[in-house]
C-alpha cells in the first residue's frame, strides 16, 4: 500500500484523483514511523547540534508529514464521505500523539536549548533566532517541564481534544444537511429574488424533485431570512438553523454538540492548569499579540461602550419603521434581516439583490486579480493540467516581475453537498528552500457561493465579494512570503490575533470606485456599476454598523469569557455566559431555545478558541494600514510595495507589531477602525 500510495509519492501538488480513503491510514502510519526514526538518527548523529545538522533537516520531517496530511484534511472539509471521515478520525489520535511526543522530546528540547545558549545563536540571522525562540516557547506549552505522569495526561488531553473538535464539526455538517424544505407552491416564495428561486429550483431538480428545495446552507438560508414575505417560512428556517446540532429544533438531540462543548471546555481548562495558567484564555494569549486577558476584555468592552448607544438607536429606528410601515408591534430576531432589508431599500433605494447582476464571478475574479497585481507588482494566470477534487475547482499561479512563480492557489467557490460551510484559506504547501531552488507555496481558497444556474455565471452579492477579497488576502499572506524557514514562512508563526490583518485590509478595495470599475460589470450588458448605485452603496455602507459591531462583540466576549471563567465545579455554563454577555452588549435577545454556540465552529473546531476577539483586534491594524493608502492613493505602487515588503513577505519571521510599525512608522491607533466601521468617535 505504501509503495504506490499517492499520499506518499506525490512529487509536488497532491494527486487528488488518485487519493482513496484506504490510502490514508497506511500513509500516515508510514510517515509517522519514518519521522520518528529520522529524528532519533539526527539526534544520535549530532552530539553538537547546529542549525545545519539539526533544525534544517527537521524541516524535511515537518514538510513531508504536511504533504501527506494536508490533502486528507482538505478533502475531509470539501468532499466528505463516510469512508473518508472514518479514516480521518482514525488518524487524528495518531497525529496528536506524534506532535505531543515531539513537543515533549527531552533530547530534542535540549538540542534546541543548546543552540540557543551556544555561540552559534549570535551568528544566526534574526529569523533563525525567531524559529528557535518560538520552538523553545512551544516546548514549554507542550509540557516539556512536566513530570512524566502529567506529560501522559497532557498527551491524552490533546488526543481527545483533536477527536472532539472533529466530532463537533462533523455534527454541524450533518445537522445542516439533514434539514430541507421542499416547496411546490411558488406563492410561498413570495419576496424571494429570482436568483434565489432559480437556485432552489435547480437544487430540487438535482435531487429529482419538482418545485423548489430550500436548505440550511447560507446561499439558501439568507435569502429566505432577508426577503421571504412568508413569516412562518422564515420562522421555520430560523428555528432549524439556530438549533443545529443541539437539543432543540426539528432534529433535536440527533447530533447534539452540548456534551461535546462541555467536554472540550473541561479539557481545555485542565490543559491550561496543567501548564500553570489560570485558565485557557490566559494560555491562548501565550502565542498572541495581546499580553493579558484584562487587555483583551478592556479592548472589547471599550468598543462595546462606543457602539452601544448607536446600536440601540439603530434598533429603535428599525422598530419605528416596521410599526409605521407594516404595523408590526413586536420585532423578533427572525424579523431583523427581513425588515432591515425593507428599511435599507426605503432609505437608500438599494438591496444586495439589486447589486448581484453587477458581480458575476468571472468579473469579480478578474477584478480581484487586477487589484492585487496593481498593488503588489505581480501577475496572476490560470494553470491547466493540475489535478483537482471537483470539476468546479480552478487553479492559478502568482508570477513575480521577473517571471518566477511565487505561489499557486486552488479556488473552490461553490456550495455543494458534503462540503463544510463558510469560507476559509488553508495552506497546501509552504514555501521551502530546496538546495539552490525555492519551492513555491500553494494555498486552498474555499467559499460557499451559490453555484451558476443554467447558462448564467454565478452572481455574487456585494457581501460575498467582500468574502472573496477577504480569503484572497489570507492567500496573499501565505503566497507572497519570502521567508525560507518553514516554521515562520507565510502564515506560519504569525500571532493569531494578527493573522486577519491582510484579509480584512484587502476588503477595503471593494468600496473604491476605482477598484469597483475593475470588477463590477453587468453579467448581460457588460455595463459598469452605475454611479447612482455606487452612491447608494456608499450611503448604505454603515447601515446598522452599531448593531453589526455589538453582534461581533457578543461572539468575541462570549468566547473569551467562556474560556476565562470555566469552573470545574459548575461546568462550562455555556448558555449562562452567553445570556450574561447578551445582557451586557446585545440590543436584541434571541429566543431561549436559540442554540448558537452548538454550531460555533470557529471556537470549538477551528483555531479561534479564546481568540475570536482576533477579528476586531486585527481590524484595528488593517484599518490603520488602509489609511496609509487613503493618504497616498489606493493604488499607490510605492505604498503597495511597502505593505508587501513589511507585512506580506515577512510572515511570522518577527513579531506582527514590528511588521506593522515598519509599514506605518508607528504603533496602531483605533480611530481608523471607528471611521471605517461607521462608529461615531
Amino acid at each position: 500500500m505504501t509503495m504506490n500510495n499517492p499520499l506518499l509519492t506525490a512529487a509536488d501538488l497532491p494527486s487528488y484523483t488518485a487519493i482513496q480513503p484506504e490510502h490514508i491510514e497506511p500513509a500516515i502510519d508510514a510517515q509517522l514511523a519514518a519521522n520518528r526514526a529520522d529524528l532519533e538518527r539526527l539526534l544520535a548523529a549530532n552530539a553538537e547540534p547546529t542549525w545545519a545538522n539539526l533544525i534544517q533537516p527537521l524541516e524535511e520531517l515537518d514538510d513531508r508529514l504536511n504533504k501527506t496530511w494536508s490533502p486528507v484534511k482538505h478533502l475531509h472539509a470539501v468532499l466528505d464521505s463516510e469512508a473518508l471521515r472514518a479514516a480521518y478520525n482514525t488518524c487524528l489520535p495518531k497525529l496528536s500523539a506524534y506532535y505531543t511526543e515531539f513537543g515533549q522530546h527531552e533530547g530534542l528540547y535540549l538540542a534546541y536549548q543548546h543552540i540557543a545558549d551556544g555561540p552559534e545563536y549570535d551568528r544566526l540571522d534574526a529569523t533563525q533566532c525567531k524559529v528557535i525562540d518560538d520552538a523553545l516557547r512551544d516546548f514549554k506549552l507542550s509540557g516539556i517541564t512536566l513530570p512524566p505522569h502529567q506529560r501522559e495526561r497532557y498527551k491524552a488531553i490533546m488526543q481527545e481534544l483533536a477527536q472532539l473538535g472533529a466530532q463537533f464539526s462533523q455534527n454541524v455538517l450533518d445537522a445542516t444537511q439533514a434539514w430541507t424544505k421542499h416547496l411546490t407552491d411558488e406563492a410561498q416564495l413570495a419576496g424571494l429574488p429570482e436568483s434565489a428561486r432559480a437556485s432552489a429550483r435547480q437544487t430540487a431538480q438535482q435531487r429529482g424533485l419538482v418545485g423548489w428545495l430550500l436548505t440550511l446552507e447560507l446561499p439558501s438560508y439568507l435569502p429566505v431570512l432577508n426577503y421571504a414575505d412568508d413569516r412562518e417560512l422564515r420562522r421555520e428556517m430560523y428555528e432549524a438553523y439556530s438549533t443545529r446540532a443541539s437539543d432543540q429544533g426539528p432534529v433535536a438531540g440527533q447530533w447534539d454538540n452540548g456534551p461535546v462543548m462541555e467536554r472540550i471546555l473541561g479539557l481545555r481548562h485542565e490543559l491550561a492548569q496543567l501548564l500553570d495558567f489560570d485558565d485557557y484564555a490566559e494560555y491562548s494569549l501565550a502565542t498572541k499579540m495581546a499580553d493579558t486577558p484584562r487587555q483583551v476584555l478592556d479592548f472589547l468592552y471599550g468598543l462595546a461602550q462606543r457602539a452601544a448607544s448607536q446600536a440601540q438607536r439603530e434598533l429603535d429606528e428599525l422598530r419605528e419603521f416596521t410599526q409605521a410601515q407594516f404595523g408590526v408591534e413586536e420585532l423578533e430576531t427572525l424579523d431583523i434581516g427581513y425588515y432591515s432589508e425593507k428599511l435599507r431599500q426605503h432609505r437608500y433605494q438599494l438591496s444586495q439583490e439589486e447589486l448581484r447582476p453587477y458581480f458575476p464571478i468571472t468579473h469579480v475574479l478578474s477584478g480581484l486579480f487586477t487589484v492585487a497585481e496593481k498593488l503588489f507588482g505581480i501577475s496572476i494566470r490560470p494553470v491547466t493540467g493540475v489535478e483537482v477534487w471537483h470539476p468546479d475547482v480552478q487553479v492559478h499561479e502568482i508570477v513575480d516581475a521577473q517571471g518566477g512563480v511565487q505561489g499557486r492557489f486552488y479556488l473552490d467557490l461553490y456550495t455543494r453537498s458534503h462540503k463544510r460551510g463558510g469560507a476559509w484559506m488553508d495552506g497546501c504547501l509552504a514555501r521551502r528552500r530546496l538546495g539552490d531552488t525555492v519551492r513555491p507555496p500553494a494555498a486552498y481558497l474555499v467559499c460557499n457561493f451559490t453555484p451558476p444556474v443554467g447558462a448564467d455565471p454565478a452572481l455574487l452579492t456585494h457581501h460575498e465579494v467582500l468574502t472573496m477579497f477577504h480569503e484572497f488576502g489570507h492567500g496573499l499572506h501565505h503566497l507572497l512570503t519570502t521567508v525560507d524557514y518553514l516554521p515562520v514562512t507565510g502564515i506560519h508563526g504569525v500571532e493569531w490575533d494578527a493573522v486577519e490583518l491582510p484579509s480584512q485590509f484587502l476588503e477595503n478595495w471593494c468600496w473604491s470606485r476605482e477598484a469597483l470599475d475593475l470588477l463590477a460589470r453587468h453579467y448581460r450588458t457588460g455595463e459598469p456599476l452605475p454611479e447612482v448605485l455606487y452612491r447608494r452603496m456608499l450611503a448604505a455602507k454603515h447601515f446598522q454598523a452599531g448593531m453589526l459591531l455589538v453582534r461581533q462583540l457578543e461572539f468575541a466576549l462570549f468566547d473569551f469569557r467562556l474560556h476565562r471563567e470555566y469552573d470545574p465545579a459548575r461546568g462550562g455554563r455555556v448558555l449562562e455566559v452567553l445570556h450574561e454577555v447578551r445582557q451586557q452588549v446585545a440590543v436584541l435577545i434571541p429566543p431561549t431555545w436559540n442554540r448558537f454556540p452548538n454550531a460555533f465552529t470557529h471556537i470549538f473546531s477551528g483555531g479561534y478558541a479564546a481568540g475570536y476577539y482576533s477579528y476586531k483586534w486585527a481590524e484595528v491594524l488593517s484599518a490603520d494600514a488602509f489609511s496609509a493608502f487613503e493618504e497616498k492613493g489606493i493604488f499607490d505602487a510605492a505604498t503597495g510595495a511597502h505593505f508587501r515588503k513589511s507585512i506580506l513577505e515577512r510572515g511570522g519571521s518577527r513579531p506582527a507589531l514590528a511588521n506593522f510599525v515598519e509599514f506605518r512608522g508607528r504603533e496602531p491607533i483605533i480611530e481608523p477602525l471607528l471611521q471605517l466601521s461607521g462608529i461615531a468617535a
